[in-house]
Parts: structure tokens; C-alpha cells; sequence
């Protein structure tokens, strides 16, 4: 993929940017613990992450304009903050993974129980 210009590239993270915070906004409802994330709410980072890196993976400019390292700097600035958010996610993600073997263990008995009592009719 041949380099874009700088132009183009600082408008592309602009875009992203603006999409990342969003999604970081919605991980972090309250302003400061993180909320499990929705399926979409990764997905959504993840394409965007996935769209940057193949902006950024042909290189940058030696000399870059203000406005495109302003850009990069608000790119790092939320890759950093998903970056330290990623392990309260996956904590909060793992709570609930065990909450639901918790009920699906529960539920597996009721309906031990229910097939049992029909037995018993």
C-alpha cells in the first residue's frame, strides 16, 4: 500500500480519533471505572485499530506538518488510555464469564430436578 500524504493521513487518523474516543467513552461510563464491554464496543476498537495500523504501517514522513502530529499524538493518547482500560475490561469480562457458569451450572440442576420429578409422577 504506497504511503498516504500527510494531508490525507492526518484527516484518516482525525476520523479515527474522533471514532476511538467515542468508543473509549462508552467503556467508561461513569468517567472513571470501565464498563464490560460489549461485543460491539471491541469490535468497534478493533477496527479501528486495524484501520490506523494500516495507515501507519507503511511509515511516517521524516518531517511531519503540525496538524498530522497533532493527530498522532491524540492517536497515542487513546491507545494509551485503552491500553491501561484493557485489564479492568478483561477482570470485568472474567466476573462475568464466571457468573454465567455460576447460572448455567443452576440452571443445568433445575432441569435435573424437573426431569426427576417427572419421573416420580
Amino acid at each position: 500500500m504506497p504511503a498516504l500524504a500527510q494531508s490525507q493521513l492526518a484527516q484518516n487518523l482525525h476520523e479515527t480519533n474522533h471514532r476511538l474516543r467515542f468508543w473509549l467513552e462508552g467503556l467508561v461510563s461513569d468517567g472513571e471505572h470501565p464498563a464490560a464491554a460489549t461485543p460491539q464496543q471491541m469490535a468497534g476498537l478493533l477496527s479501528e485499530l486495524l484501520r490506523a495500523g494500516e495507515w501507519l504501517r507503511p511509515g511516517l514522513p521524516q518531517e511531519r506538518d503540525s496538524e498530522l502530529e497533532a493527530e498522532l499524538g491524540n492517536y497515542r493518547s487513546n491507545v494509551e488510555q485503552l491500553r491501561e482500560l484493557m485489564p479492568a475490561i478483561q477482570r470485568l469480562l472474567l466476573r462475568e464469564k464466571a457468573r454465567m457458569e455460576v447460572e448455567r451450572t443452576r440452571v443445568g440442576s433445575a432441569v435435573e430436578w424437573v426431569r426427576g420429578s417427572r419421573q416420580t409422577l
